[in-house]
């Protein structure tokens, strides 16, 4: 590994966000303890089987602790969190907060190939898992892992647990007292979209992340009589804080787990909990939109739609309001920090077609020329650059890759291209990174094309992304074959799918070609891959799909 943990913010920036009152020296066990004093007997969480306080959240988080450490994880040990979206996610990360210890965020469709990859370069002592989820057996997955990375010592299931792992319920303790951590220093490492290979790990500490909550929570007018919809999975950083779980809990609010994105769980949930706001990617608002007019499900509690996780056409943004009868709030963010909001207040014009403009007056955007890194006239299209209080100044032990992704004096390249308007506000056009933003979901074409690479059959391929109404983009891969060999589609797609990869990351189509087009230098042209794929989908003439 190279790098350190964490890239501080320069002291004199660290003075200035202190000084401005976005730092303020709080932790997230401190907050949860303050959120149980003020809002002790209102619903904190809901979800399947589980209807907890604040008061007894908290508790559970200090139990939870206390077990954690009789166990031996201290501060500053590394332990993979991947939990669907269940109650008990809350008091797990609460607790680990509270110790010190830093959660990696997994989501539930990760497999083996990205789990080994986060408890490796986290050099995780534990897995926090459940037994099993959508039909897969994810303690099993847990169990493989920790054969094959040295450093992680305990496998903690939720549900039924199998020989040589721990069970969650029983893992609580008599709380006990603990030093709170530095609020300064990192609270959990989240996960990067992964353009360049398999995600880089994301250093969030207390004090920066407990901003973007707060100011999420006001920009949002969250309330304690507000109620979260939490459809996505809990551990991304859009469901998380974007107000999401943290930013309600924050205002007192109630989180509702939904176990399943799909209109029918999310609509029976807004009517039995009163749900008042929630948050979605666009599939799943146009599948909301759609089931909308056909529900005799009462949805009148609810007051905004979040859209975010990949861009919102204007099309499909239009008819949220009318299907829904509630506000339409777009939302355009990164894990690595910098998020965006149309205001609830902003006029049509810009809620339809913007992704909003940034939580913080101290956030700086700069939109260049990605070639040169010059900044372009006002309204035309560019890279995003950004540094804030919030935004991150280098991934976890990623020194090579921090040189590129970081420019010398602290702005995040973050790999998207955008207009920005006099307002302020947004508009999100396309991707400089080689990267496919799949419903919300970011694919790597590296990661990708290497997997396919394994496959004995194939000499060479190139993966690339190709529009899509409901999804934004689908993966397209380009495969040349091995002379004499004629590997199938179905075949390739299944080769990706068994190597352990999240189902996310399999190409939705896979294209056998004689030859790349290439550049003047010699190296394969996804442009003119993008363009040949985006033409109605028909490949160049050399091709085939078989």
């Amino acid at each position: 590994m190279s790098g350190p943990d964490h890239t501080p913010w320069p002291p004199a920036f660290a003075a200035r966000y202190r000084a401005a009152g976005h730092w303020r020296g709080q932790t997230f066990g401190a907050l949860l303890t303050a959120l149980a004093e003020a809002h002790a007997d209102r619903t904190a969480v809901v979800g399947e089987g589980a209807r907890w306080s604040y008061a007894e959240l908290d508790e559970r988080a200090h139990r939870l602790a206390s077990g954690l450490v009789e166990l031996g994880v201290r501060a500053g040990d590394r332990v993979v969190v991947q939990l669907p979206n269940v109650a008990e996610f809350l008091p797990v990360v609460f607790a680990l907060f509270r110790v010190g210890a830093w959660p990696v965020f997994a989501l539930p469709a990760h497999r083996d190939t990205e789990l080994v990859h986060f408890a490796e370069q986290a050099e995780a002592v534990a897995i926090v898992t459940v037994d099993a989820h959508d039909r897969y057996d994810h303690a099993a997955m847990a169990r493989r892992v920790a054969d094959r990375v040295a450093s992680v010592r305990h496998i903690i299931v939720l549900g039924a647990p199998a020989a040589g792992t721990i069970d969650l319920e029983e893992l609580a303790r008599e709380p006990r007292q603990l030093p709170d951590p530095d609020p300064s220093g990192v609270a959990f490492l989240q996960l990067s979209g992964g353009s360049t290979g398999l995600p880089k790990l994301i250093p969030r500490t207390h004090d920066d992340y407990l901003y973007s909550v707060r100011e999420s929570a006001r920009i949002c007018r969250l309330t304690p009589d507000s109620v979260y919809l939490a459809a996505l999975p809990v551990a991304h950083n859009y469901p998380l804080s974007s107000p999401g779980v943290l930013g309600t809990l924050h205002a007192g609010g109630t989180c509702v787990l939904a176990p399943r994105p799909d209109a029918d769980t999310a609509f029976r949930l807004i009517e039995a909990e009163r749900v008042t706001i929630a948050g979605v990617v666009p599939p799943i608002a146009a599948a909301w939109v759609q089931a909308a007019a056909r529900t005799e499900l009462d949805l009148g509690s609810l007051e905004v739609l979040q859209v975010g996780g990949a861009k919102c056409g204007a099309e499909l943004a239009a008819r949220i309001g009318p299907a829904l009868h509630c506000a339409l709030q777009q939302v355009f963010g990164m894990a690595e920090g910098l998020v965006n909001y149309t205001r609830l207040d902003d006029p049509a014009d810009l809620v339809l077609g913007t992704q909003g403009r940034p939580i913080s007056l101290d956030d700086e955007l700069r939109v260049v020329d990605p070639a040169t890194d010059a900044d372009v006239a006002p309204g035309e299209t560019g890279a995003l650059l950004t540094r804030g209080p919030y935004t991150i100044r280098g991934y976890h032990r990623a020194a090579a890759h921090n040189r590129t992704a970081f420019t010398p004096d602290g702005f995040y390249r973050t790999g998207d291209l955008v207009r920005r308007l006099e307002s302020g506000h947004v508009e999100v056009v396309g991707r400089v990174k080689d990267q496919i933003n799949r419903g919300g979901e970011k694919v790597a074409a590296e990661e990708v094309e290497n997997h396919l690479m394994a496959h004995p059959d194939v000499l060479d391929a190139a993966v690339v992304g190709v529009p899509d109404e409901y999804l934004g983009e689908r993966s397209c891969a380009y495969v040349v074959p091995v002379a004499g060999a004629q590997p199938t589609p179905a075949e390739l797609r299944r080769f990706v799918r068994e190597r352990g990869v999240a189902a996310f990351t399999v190409p939705d189509r896979v294209l056998v070609v004689d030859a790349f087009p290439a550049t003047p230098v010699g190296k394969t042209s996804k442009r003119e891959l993008r363009a040949a794929i985006t033409r109605s989908l028909v490949p160049a003439a050399s091709s085939k799909e078989r």
